[in-house]
């Protein structure tokens, strides 16, 4: 469907482990429909994304999915399978008595509810009993005032999801206050301010991902590059075995070369790299860089059909490390030998990277106003930042061997 943008934004536990997505939808009938009915535009969005490329991999997680007031009343949402499906009642919906018979219906079918930016009143009352998650927005209800209203509600079954989570001691804030789930950027700056020494096995990965994304590929100088890591080596070496690609067991890195070409390897090394950085992240942070890194290598792949993508690819993942390291971008990449550009990407958002990065990041924040602009900017069109962003979704979760859990 022309013109229609949707992004992922993860909700994760009290552990930092993924439990669903909000699936976030640019508004249809502000920017592509003038002559077609909102609830009408909401469901072809519906039907289109939800039920095609993101349904497929979102596996056993929860999709999280904004529905207006007049969709509620005509029960759109019962459409959609209960079991991975949380409707939100979003916050501008009147608690009308239509809209209370509405919920009712859907929570007694299996479906579970969320109150979107929910602000505490008398009116809403009523609409608990049939509520599973309450979200507030700690910008505009702070977590003090949250946690008086979740202790009046500890004997409930609601649980409560922090929106906007910017920080890491706003997540510890929230925990502390009674919040179960959590949305935001948080993980994406990092926790401890302190410099950390940059290991013997980040500067393995550097020299594997510079020599990844370079457009000959020197395989002597991979293998003696793998071979110094016992760990990176094994993982690949499992990597490659467990790939669909492979008929037989890889005993030797050369034999992987042959049976992976170009292509996969330097995706397999990417992943491999990322990966080994620290175990103690968000699931969400490896996914996120994978996904980032491909979407940024498909934006650039519309504006140089025949360029070599490396370098895009190399932005979007590294654009990540400072959260992955504990360190500011800016004393990682002073240490990497990356070529000017993608350190202009990556610190300053200049030049085409950087309004490449730029885009990226506005679309997983789904400000799309900001999307439309950069993207004029750029000269991609509305379909293209679309199917490369389905293809970055669809292509990380087959990489990561994502399934249902």
């Amino acid at each position: 469907m022309a013109n229609s943008y949707i992004a992922r934004q993860p909700i994760l536990d009290s552990n930092r482990k993924t439990i669903g997505y909000e699936l976030l939808f640019r508004d249809g009938p502000k920017n592509t429909f003038p002559e077609i009915d909102p609830d009408l535009a909401t469901s072809r969005l519906l039907s289109d994304h939800f039920l095609s490329t993101h349904y497929s991999t979102l596996g056993k997680h929860l999709g999280f999915v904004n529905f207006p007031y007049q969709s509620l009343i005509n029960l759109v949402p019962t459409l959609f399978p209960t079991n991975s499906l949380v409707v939100e009642v979003l916050e501008d919906c009147l608690p009308t008595p239509e809209l209370l018979e509405a919920v009712r219906k859907m929570a007694r079918m299996g479906y579970k509810i969320a109150l979107d930016d929910f602000v505490p009143s008398v009116e809403w009352k009523a609409f608990l009993p049939y509520v599973s998650i309450i979200k507030f927005d700690i910008r505009i209800v702070p977590i003090e005032k949250a946690r008086q209203f979740i202790y009046k509600l500890r004997e409930s079954k609601i649980v409560f999801l922090a929106e906007k989570v910017e920080t890491y001691q706003e997540f510890e804030q929230a925990k502390a206050a009674g919040f179960s789930y959590f949305q935001g950027y948080f993980f994406s700056k990092p926790e401890v301010l302190q410099r950390k020494a940059l290991e013997p096995a980040f500067w393995t990965m550097v020299q594997l991902c510079k020599e990844v994304a370079s457009e000959e590929i020197d395989y002597k100088k991979l293998e003696s590059l793998i071979v110094q890591d016992v760990t990176l080596s094994y993982k690949l070496l499992a990597l490659v075995n467990s790939s669909s690609v492979v008929s037989s067991k890889i005993q030797s890195f050369k034999q992987a070369l042959v049976y992976l070409g170009e292509e996969r390897l330097r995706k397999f090394v990417s992943l491999v790299a990322i990966a080994s950085t620290q175990s103690d992240k968000p699931d969400y942070l490896y996914g996120l860089s994978i996904q980032r890194a491909r979407y940024c290598e498909q934006l650039y792949a519309t504006l140089n059909k025949n360029g070599e993508t490396g370098n895009a690819f190399l932005t979007g993942m590294f654009s990540l490390l400072d959260s992955l390291l504990d360190q500011t971008l800016e004393s990682i990449v002073s240490e990497i030998p990356l070529e000017a550009q993608v350190k202009e990407a990556l610190l300053e958002e200049k030049g085409v990277l950087g309004t490449i990065l730029a885009l990226t990041k506005a679309y997983e924040q789904a400000q799309w106003q900001k999307v439309s602009e950069l993207a004029s900017q750029l000269g991609i069109a509305d379909a293209e930042l679309s199917a490369c962003y389905d293809d970055a979704v669809k292509w990380t979760a087959d990489l990561l061997n994502i399934s249902p859990e």
